[in-house]
């Protein structure tokens, strides 16, 4: 990780086409402009992480999955004896 030391006004760049510039330094945060290609993508972290979880809440659990299937199938044979 590296780590640097910028005032309001001064910038950083990533690779060629990346440049993150302190807009305003205030007590609780500081504002950056970053300018990149459009076909990057940015993202504050918090946000990726709620849609990494809401990801995941929506992929099946396995073991419901088959527990569901067998229900289903023993359901079936009982249906289909009466």
């Amino acid at each position: 990780m590296l780590i640097l030391r910028r005032k309001k006004n001064e910038s950083l760049l990533i690779g060629e086409n990346i440049r993150i510039t302190v807009i305003e330094c205030a007590g609780d945060g500081v504002r950056l402009a970053i300018d990149a290609p459009k076909q990057i993508s940015i993202l504050r972290e918090e946000l990726s992480e709620a849609e990494q979880s809401n990801k995941t809440a929506l992929a099946p659990n396995l073991d419901s999955v088959l527990a569901l299937q067998t229900f289903l199938k023993q359901k079936n044979l009982a249906d289909t004896e009466e």
